[in-house]
This record gives structure tokens, C-alpha cells and sequence, in this order.
């Protein structure tokens, strides 16, 4: 067993021992639907320095993720897939001493899959389970890395944190669905000193993906000249989301840097009585930004709610347009408006009714016919109004249409009553500029065991029917079973 197989053995069995030392009567922690995790214990303010780290609290986690994606007919470019990981983490928060306190975090996680029979390039979902990068490269099925490390200072309502930190702004997410957290490193200022706002400003120069064990570009792809291994477009921002163009060889031609940051502000406004506004916004230099505005008014009936909403989107060409091209794949023609630009609008409105513990969303999204969305840091424009699993509805000329149900919604974290969320979604892409026109059915339930609330399984099945032009296209199935343990 070499060192790295060694620290991974180490980690686990620490992980699974520490269970031993959990409280039965005190749940310390739950997970949101969402994947984000609430916190049940507060953090404490100490009197000394060595109270920080004896007062502080450890958070445990077992995890078990399976995925099966299935088409209904095989071929060269798409192949059925089994595969499923294990993982474990040990987070731990210091209390808070003189305004300051600390966060660290351990992950690991380990996947099983035949590689002969599941080729990695095919593997989908299921891809977060491991670092593709280190399994061409080292043969490595597993990642043991330091998610989090960060230290925090706070005055009166208003946050500092810098270091290696989830980072929950419209942009960019920690969308710990998978094994792993999305994690950056960076400096992120959070306050509520304002009156009825929160308020985000975050500048980020570092970026580690779910299946990466190393943090690397934000904005840039890897190729042949950034990186000697095998498979280097996986060594950095290799998300499904990233702009394919933005290469280290076609940005360091053009002059153009290959480390920019991500700078991102978030606000959220409840001023007025029922209305909710939310502003946010970023800015890699030289390269690329957006701005996104959004209203959603809250009108209260006897026995239900009815909220509308509106969500406006710009995108502003700062030089990576001519780099990359206006298609997110990287390559862009005649089909574009103008191939050599990223400016672009998204227009969304929605519907939400709530009801008897019901929630029925009625969603509408418009990429209008200029280029593709950009926003490769795991925050999806479309979500909320049009997005379901793993749908990519962002490209130019798209536009979507979704219903919606949900029951058993709340903020908790902890389902004793099952959460259950179904839709219907319709998109209507561009064929030219090789989209596709699809129905996508999607279900998901989510429930933590009466008897044991620190255990929760969650449960996710899509299908995916290409229809009209897009008919030749291989429909499929994507399920996917995930149990957690939280101590």
C-alpha cells in the first residue's frame, strides 16, 4: 500500500471511529435538499484562545452515491453505466475567541466501476465519484482533500473569511450532491448590518472542482501546452458548463490572462413588505461578466399564496468572445449572430403557488438568439424557473418551458415527512446550432428515518425523450441513489 492509499485508510477509519463520540439525544446536523448542510449547533464565543479550539465542534459524515445511466440504444458515443462511490468527511468549527473563529474540512471518497466495461470518457453523473485527471494519470480511484480551511473574523453582523471556503452566491455553489464539495479560495465579505438586505462580495482566485483533489483555474481549460499528463483538458475548470474555447493556448495567445479571478456580488433585498429582490453579478477581468436582477412578489390569499417572479439576465463580451467564440463548445459558425461575441440576454418568469404544503411552479426561460450563457462555477441561470437534473438549458435560441410540484418543502434539512419533487420539463433548442428539442421527466424523493433523523437517502430518476428533429438522438434513463449518515 503506497503513502497516498495509506493517509486515505487512515482518514476512513478516523471517520468511522468518531461515530463512537456523536450525541443520540442532539441532531448537530442536517441536509437540505439542495445538498447544503444546516448546522444545529451555534458557534460559541470563548474567553481564550484555547477555548477556541476545546469549545469547538467536529461534524462526521458517511456518504453512499450509485448512478445508472442507461440509453435505449448503445453505440460508439453512448454507453449504459454503473457506477457508485463511498465517501467520508470530518468537518471542524472552532468557537468564536475576540471575533475570530476557524473551519476545516477533510473529504474523501472512493469509486468503484469497471473501467473496461464503463470507459471513463462516457461516464456521466457518476464522474464526481473520482479525479478523472488522477485515474488516466495514477490509477487512482479515490481523493482524500483538504475541502475546507479557512479563517473567520466577524463584527457585529458583518463576516470576513478568507481561505478555502464554500462559497453559496447565485453564481457560484458548493452543490455537494456528488462526494465532494465545490470549493474556492478566496476572500468572501458577508453582512446584514443593512437594513432587511444581505449583502455578498466574494473575490476568488482558485477554484477545486468536485472530482478534482487540487484547486486550479477558474476560467481556463487545460490542453497540451498547460500540462504535460495525460487527458489535460481535465487538469483544470473541466465543469460541463465551461466555455470549451477558453483554453490556456488560446488565451495565452490572444494575451488574455490564464489565472483571472472570479469577483462576484450578491444582494438580496426584502425592503418592501412581500417583495423579494435579488441582485447579483460577476466579473472575470478582461474576459467576461453578467449581471442578473430578479423580483418575486409574494401575494397572500386565505388558504394559499400566489408569488410571481421575474429574472433578467446580461452578459457582457470583455474579450472572451474572441477567444472562445460565442458557443460554449468552443467552436461557432455562421448559426451564431455573430460568432466572435459573448453578449447575451436570458428573460425568466415564473409562477409559484403554494398550497396545503404543496408547491406548484409554472417556469419559462428565453436564451435569446445572441451566445450562450457562461457560468462554469456550478450556479445555473435557469435554476429555480427551468432547471431539472442535469439539464443544460442555456444555450442561444432556447427556450424552456417546466411545471412543477413539491411536497414536503422546509428549511430544516431533517424529512421525517418524505420531500417530494416532480416535473415536467419541455426545451425547445436551437437544431443549428446543435441543440436539441426534448421532453425531460424527472422525479426525486428525499426522507430521513423516523427513528434515525441523522440518516437520510435520497432518491433521483430522470428521463430524457428527444422528440421532432432531435428524434435520432439516444433517449435515456439517469438514476441516482444516495444515503447519508450524519454524526
Amino acid at each position: 500500500m503506497n503513502l497516498k492509499n495509506k493517509i486515505f485508510a487512515i482518514f476512513f477509519v478516523l471517520n468511522c471511529s468518531t461515530i463512537l463520540l456523536a450525541s443520540e439525544d442532539v441532531q448537530k446536523q442536517a441536509i437540505k435538499t439542495n445538498g447544503q448542510l444546516v448546522y444545529g449547533e451555534k458557534t460559541l464565543n470563548v474567553d481564550s484562545f484555547l477555548k477556541m479550539f476545546t469549545e469547538g465542534n467536529l461534524y462526521g459524515r458517511l456518504r453512499n452515491n450509485s448512478f445508472y445511466f442507461a440509453y435505449d440504444h448503445p453505440d460508439d458515443g453512448h454507453d449504459t453505466q454503473m457506477i457508485s462511490g463511498v465517501g467520508t468527511s470530518l468537518v471542524y468549527k472552532s468557537a468564536r475567541y475576540s471575533g475570530f473563529d476557524m473551519t476545516a474540512g477533510l473529504y474523501g471518497s472512493y469509486s468503484f466501476f469497471n473501467e473496461s466495461r464503463d470507459p471513463l470518457g462516457y461516464i456521466k453523473a457518476g464522474k464526481d465519484t473520482l479525479s478523472r485527471s488522477n485515474f488516466v494519470n495514477d490509477g487512482e480511484k479515490y481523493m482524500a482533500v483538504i475541502g475546507q480551511a479557512n479563517l473567520n473574523y466577524r463584527l457585529s453582523k458583518t463576516d470576513f473569511t478568507l481561505g478555502r471556503q464554500l462559497v453559496e452566491t447565485f453564481y457560484s455553489k458548493s452543490n455537494d450532491t456528488k462526494m465532494i464539495p465545490n470549493t474556492f479560495d478566496g476572500f468572501v465579505l458577508t453582512t446584514k448590518d443593512i437594513s432587511k438586505t444581505t449583502l455578498k462580495a466574494a473575490y476568488l482566485y482558485k477554484q477545486k472542482l468536485r472530482d478534482h483533489t487540487t484547486a486550479h483555474s477558474l476560467f481556463m481549460v487545460g490542453d497540451s501546452n498547460s500540462s504535460s499528463s495525460l487527458k489535460p483538458q481535465w487538469s483544470e475548470n473541466d465543469d460541463s458548463a465551461m466555455h470549451k474555447g477558453l483554453t490556456y493556448s488560446n488565451l495565452k495567445a490572444a494575451g488574455k490572462p490564464t489565472d483571472a479571478p472570479l469577483i462576484v456580488l450578491d444582494i438580496v433585498n426584502k425592503s418592501i413588505k412581500n417583495l423579494k429582490i435579488n441582485f447579483s453579478s460577476y466579473l472575470v477581468p478582461e474576459l467576461l461578466s453578467q449581471a442578473m436582477g430578479e423580483l418575486n412578489y409574494k401575494v397572500n390569499f386565505k388558504s394559499f399564496s400566489i408569488t410571481p417572479g421575474i429574472r433578467y439576465i446580461q452578459q457582457f463580451d470583455n474579450g472572451a468572445g474572441a477567444v472562445g467564440g460565442a458557443s460554449l463548445r468552443g467552436s461557432a459558425g455562421t448559426e451564431y449572430t455573430n460568432p466572435n461575441s459573448l453578449n447575451a440576454k436570458m428573460i425568466a418568469a415564473r409562477i409559484v403557488t403554494k398550497i396545503d404544503g404543496y408547491r406548484i411552479n409554472l417556469g419559462y426561460s428565453n436564451i435569446l438568439d445572441e451566445a450562450d450563457l457562461v457560468t462554469p462555477w456550478r450556479g445555473f441561470p435557469t435554476a429555480g424557473y427551468t432547471r431539472s437534473m442535469g439539464m443544460y438549458n442555456w444555450r442561444a435560441n432556447t427556450k424552456s418551458y417546466r411545471l412543477e410540484l413539491v411536497k414536503g418543502a422546509n428549511k430544516t434539512g431533517v424529512y421525517k415527512n418524505a420531500f417530494i419533487q416532480t416535473s415536467i420539463l419541455y426545451i425547445d433548442g436551437d437544431i443549428e446550432k446543435k441543440g436539441t428539442k426534448s421532453m425531460f421527466y424527472y422525479f426525486g424523493i428525499v426522507k430521513n428515518l423516523a427513528s434515525v433523523p441523522e440518516f437520510q437517502y435520497r432518491f433521483r430518476l430522470g428521463y430524457r425523450d428527444f422528440i421532432k428533429d432531435s428524434s435520432s438522438v439516444s433517449n435515456y434513463i439517469d438514476s441516482r441513489l444516495e444515503f447519508n449518515y450524519l454524526f
